[in-house]
Formats: structure tokens, sequence, C-alpha cells
């Protein structure tokens, strides 16, 4: 009972999402059959009952109690309604039934269609607003010794040169699953203390995933300055974003977690702090933009010390005044679109390969598929994070979406798609009656699966 109540402020955010997406995936097969002259008498978002309605130009909206779901009943078509009365008749020329095949196939796969172009869309414009941020992939990698990676031989220290051949930063920090699931087997090649090492992720690593909370277990964690605050200890000691920490006092920092226990650890003492500096700072320093204070002193290369007054904030703690660098890509609307479209179809070959991983037992079923409920609890936690990871996921739900519909099963469109090739290929149609019991068969299939799924979450939350 505690965990249906705790449910209860996730609605708001599941019914955003669904109504959006289901919303698009039928404008998408009710434009085509516009567009191909096609006689539309039912725009429905949510399933009966019906809460309100309206005709107009012949078709009538309406908006259902049952927000899982829409359908658009298009004059002469076989659809979800089972209504065939007027097959029965000669085809007239507004009906479905009259008109090409390749002009069929549109409206029935202009729903995947716009559920594509609006992931696209999202995307598209996310990266065009807020541009990318990501930890840069340098240095060694933090391991979670109770995650997927320590499982597949991963180590704290390990040097990641290479995921699936690819370089580490061609994959920008490895900051989505995307190319730990689009490869079979996953592997990963590090450098360990001078060692070359490849490592095989496990066959059913979705399941894994899923069963760690999607965290993969490692963590770029670069002990290198990305801001410095005014007037801060650091700021008077002459530290520049982009150096590199490498000690405070006797102690090594190797992560920029470590930073904050060592400095407590001080105890508001004066200590010794040494940093890599790039050239691209040194450029800077040199060219006089920048001026350091006299304490500064160079230790053999680029490697600098310097000594820091103790220094402690309001509540006690010991504080330098300094944040990890975040790398932070911006886009012109041309790169926005590039890109965008780009994750669209990275997107797209992830969901489905997970979906084909699920389906040829290679990971678990009841592990992987999650139903309204578990959308549920994701939509809202993205957005408690804010609007751009709220937009990613309904981004993600609307390729799923579009995938799942696409499969071939009768009463989705990828069914009537099986159809409709079938009879372009044999050149008539499948009898009236075979499409009929297949549609109710394919009903009572999808209807015990979104029981099983709700079920499935419910014991899962």
């Amino acid at each position: 009972m505690d965990a249906i109540l705790n449910f209860l402020p996730y609605i708001g955010w599941v019914l955003l999402a669904i109504m959006i997406l289901v919303f698009i995936h039928e404008l998408g097969h009710f434009l085509f059959a516009k567009l191909f002259k096609m006689r539309v008498d039912k725009f429905s978002v949510g399933f009966p009952p019906k809460v309100i309605g309206a005709t107009v130009g012949g078709t009538e909206y309406v908006i259902g109690l049952t927000p899982l779901g829409g359908y658009v009943k298009i004059a002469g078509m076989v659809d979800e309604s089972m209504d065939a009365d007027e097959l029965a008749e000669e085809p007239k020329p507004w009906e479905f039934r009259s008109k090409p095949v390749w002009q069929r196939m549109l409206v029935i796969t202009g729903g995947v269609l716009f559920n594509i172009i609006l992931a696209a869309i999202i995307f598209i414009t996310l990266k065009a607003t807020y541009g990318e941020a990501y930890d840069p992939a340098v240095g060694a990698v933090l391991v979670n010794e109770s995650s997927v990676a320590y499982e597949m031989g991963l180590r704290t220290g390990d040097m990641i040169s290479a995921v699936n051949g690819k370089p580490v930063d061609v994959l920008e920090g490895l900051s989505g699953m995307e190319e730990l699931l689009l490869s079979d087997p996953l592997i990963i090649d590090v450098d360990r203390e001078g060692e070359l090492i490849r490592l095989e992720g496990p066959r059913d690593i979705m399941t894994r995933l899923n069963q760690s909370g999607g965290d993969f277990g490692i963590d770029f964690d670069p002990s290198i300055i990305g801001y410095v605050s005014g007037a801060s200890a650091a700021d008077q000691a002459g530290l520049l974003p982009g150096d590199h920490i490498l000690a405070i006092g006797d102690s090594t920092i190797t992560y920029f977690q470590q930073i904050t226990p060592v400095l407590q650890a001080t105890a508001g003492e004066s200590f010794t702090l040494r940093f890599l500096r790039p050239d691209s700072v040194n450029t800077a320093v040199s060219s006089g933009a920048v001026r350091l204070p006299d304490s500064l002193q160079t230790v053999g290369g680029t490697s600098w010390e310097v000594s820091i007054a103790g220094s402690g904030s309001a509540d006690g703690q010991v504080v330098l005044g300094i944040q990890q660098y975040v790398r932070l890509k911006n886009y012109s609307l041309g790169e926005a679109i590039i890109s965008g479209t780009s994750d669209t179809w990275l997107n797209t070959r992830m969901v489905a390969s997970s979906l084909k991983r699920i389906f040829v037992g290679q990971d678990n079923f009841r592990e992987n598929i999650g139903g309204p409920v578990m959308i549920a609890k994701v939509t809202r936690e993205a957005a408690d994070m804010g609007a751009p990871f709220f937009w990613q996921i309904v981004a993600m739900l609307s390729i799923t979406l579009a995938i799942i519909n696409i499969l071939p099963i009768p009463a989705l469109d990828g069914g009537h798609l099986v159809f409709l090739i079938y009879e372009a290929i044999a050149r008539k149609e499948p009898s009236l009656k075979i499409r009929m019991v297949l549609q109710q068969v394919g009903m009572v299939i999808l209807l015990a699966f979104m029981v099983f799924v709700i079920f499935n979450d419910l014991l899962k939350l």
C-alpha cells in the first residue's frame, strides 16, 4: 500500500509524457490519411470512456479517460474497433482500402515516423539550447566494487584506452550507455600499470545494468580544476582553471573526490599543493594575462608547488574555492541538427538491440521489461532533475513506442504492415476473416501483456 501511495505523485508527469507521445503518433496516421484524401471518422487520444469530444469537418476528435494509447479510425480499414460492416460493400474512393498499397503503407507507418521525428526534434533542441556537459575521459577510472564494471574485471586505477575498438575520447567520457549495449560482447581495453588488458562484458549485460540501477560502475574523476572562486584560498595561491592537482601535503591526489577529505585532514593548518599546469594555461601566464603570486614556484618542468594558508568556511570546513572541470560543448544550429539526428539514430539502434537481446533470451525478460508504473517512476525522477532530463526521457520513450509499434504483431502498426506487404507481393488482399481473427488474437496478446507488465512493475516497486 505504501508503494502505491508513494507512486501517486508520479501520475501527472507520466500522463503528460504519454499524452504527448500518443498525440504525435496518432497525428502521423491522421495527417497521412488526410494527405491521401481518406475519410477519418475519429481521432482519439486515450481509450474509452469518452471524456470530451467534438466533431469538426466530419472527424470526431476525442479525449478518452484511459490514457494508455489512442487511435485514428479511418474509413474502410480493419482496426482496433473490429468494425467490418462497411467492408461488405464496394470500396468508396475515400476509403483506406481503395487507395494504392504504397499510400496505405505510409498511413500505417505514419505514427512510427512521427515518433522518430519527435525524438529527433527533442534531441536537436536540447543540443541547441543546452549544449552537452560531461566529465572528460582522462586519467585513471574509479570503479564501484559492486558494479558490472568490477564484475567484468575493471579496477580502480585502470586507464581505459578503448571501448569496442573506439578510443575513449571519441566516446566523450562514456556519458551514455549506448556503446555498452550496441556490441555483443562488450570489449574494453585497459592499461593497468603498463600492462595492456582486454576485458569482456557479461552476455546479459542489460540485465546486470538494470539490477544495478543503470550504473555501469566507472567514473572518470580527474583532479582538474574547472573554476576558481574569486578571493578564495585557491585564487590567492594563483591556481587557475586547467591546473591538474597532484598532491596536497604528503597525500597523493588522483581523483577530484579525494581533495575534500584530504583538505579536512589539514585541520585548517597551512599545507603545500603540487599540480601540473598544461601548456595552454602556461601560455596565458607567460603572456602576462595572468599574474602569479611570488609563493608559486616550479618543481621541474610543468609541475608547480604552492604553500596555502589554512582556509575555512562558516561551518568549519576547510575549502579551497575550486570546482571540478566539466567539459561543455556548445552547438550551433547546424551542429545541433547533425548531432541530434545522430543521437536519434544511435538511441534507435540501442532500443532495437535491447529488445532483440530480450526476445532471444540473452537478457532476462522480467528484469528488462517496464510498463506504465516504471515509466511513471523514471519520468517523475527525470522531471525532478529538470526540463532537459524530462524531455530526454520523452525522446527515448518516443523511440521505444515507435519500435514496439512496428513489431509484426496483429493489432499493432507492424501487423497491419505485414498484411500490406503480403498484398503487394501476392497482388491480393489476405482474407477478411483471417485479418479479423488475427486482430482479435493480437488484442488478446496485448491486453495480457499489459496486465503482466503492470503486475511486474508493482513487484519491482
